[in-house]
C-alpha cells in the first residue's frame, strides 16, 4: 500500500538521519526532503517529532530486548529454573554490545541510530526507558535465584552497573580505543561482552561492601 511505503520511508530517512547528525540537528522538513513526502505525511503517520523518534527507538528497543529475554530464558531452563549469575549478566548485556560493536554493526543505521540514543538525551527516549522496565524486572528476578543471599537492594545495583558499563563502554568505545594505543580491541564483541560480564559477577558476588557513609569529622 502506498500508505505503508510513505509510513516506511519516513522511518528509514529519519534514522539515517539522526544516526548521521543527531537528534537536534535533524528537522522534520530535513526528513521529509530525505525521504522525498511532504510534511502532511509525517503529522499524518506520527504526529510529532517526538513521536517519531519514539516509534524508531522502540522498534529497535523491542527486537534487543526479545534476544536479551530469549537468552534468559534458555538459560533458565537448561539450568532447570535457576541459571548462573554469570550467564544472565551475558544475556542482559551481551545483545546490546553485539548490536552495536563491532567493524560490521558500528556502520550500520540501526547500531549508529542506537548510538546516538545512548549519547543523546532526548525526552521522548527518556521517557520510554523510564516506562519500558518488565524486561528489567525478569533479569532481577533470575539474578535474585541465582544470588538468594543478596539483598534486593544488592541486585538492583549490579543491574544498573551492569547495563551502565555496557552502555558506557558503546558510547566511548572511540575514546578508550585512542586511550589504550589500539590495546583495547572493541572489534572483538565476545571479549568485551566477557569483560563487562566478569566485573559486574565480581562486583555482585564479592563480599557485601560497606555502604554507610563514614562519620563526619566533628569541626574544631
Amino acid at each position: 500500500m502506498a500508505s505503508d511505503h510513505t509510513r516506511s520511508a519516513i522511518l528509514t530517512a529519519a534514522e539515517r538521519l539522526y544516526a548521521d547528525r543527531g537528534f537536534s540537528d535533524v528537522t522534520l522538513r530535513d526528513i521529509v526532503a530525505e525521504a522525498g513526502v511532504n510534511l502532511a505525511a509525517v503529522n499524518y503517520h506520527f504526529g510529532s517529532k517526538d513521536e517519531l523518534i519514539a516509534e524508531l527507538f522502540v522498534t529497535r528497543s523491542i527486537a534487543t530486548n526479545r534476544e536479551r529475554l530469549r537468552e534468559l530464558k534458555a538459560a533458565e531452563e537448561q539450568g532447570g529454573g535457576r541459571a548462573p549469575i554469570e550467564v544472565i549478566l551475558r544475556a542482559l548485556v551481551g545483545p546490546t554490545l553485539r548490536g552495536c560493536l563491532g567493524p560490521e554493526n558500528q556502520r550500520s543505521t540501526a547500531a549508529r541510530f542506537m548510538i546516538r540514543a545512548s549519547i543523546e538525551s532526548v525526552p521522548p527516549i527518556r521517557r520510554i526507558k523510564n516506562r519500558e522496565i518488565d524486561h528489567l524486572r525478569k533479569f532481577a528476578g533470575a539474578m535474585r535465584r541465582a544470588l538468594p543471599e543478596r539483598s534486593d537492594v544488592d541486585i538492583y545495583w549490579g543491574l544498573n552497573f551492569a547495563l551502565a558499563m555496557a552502555h558506557h563502554t558503546i558510547r566511548e568505545s572511540e575514546r578508550l580505543t585512542k586511550l589504550s594505543e589500539g590495546k583495547c580491541d572493541l572489534d572483538d564483541v565476545e571479549d568485551v561482552v566477557a569483560r563487562v560480564v566478569s566485573v559486574a559477577t565480581m562486583a555482585l558476588t564479592a563480599g557485601k561492601a560497606e555502604t554507610k557513609a563514614p562519620p563526619r569529622v566533628a569541626a574544631r
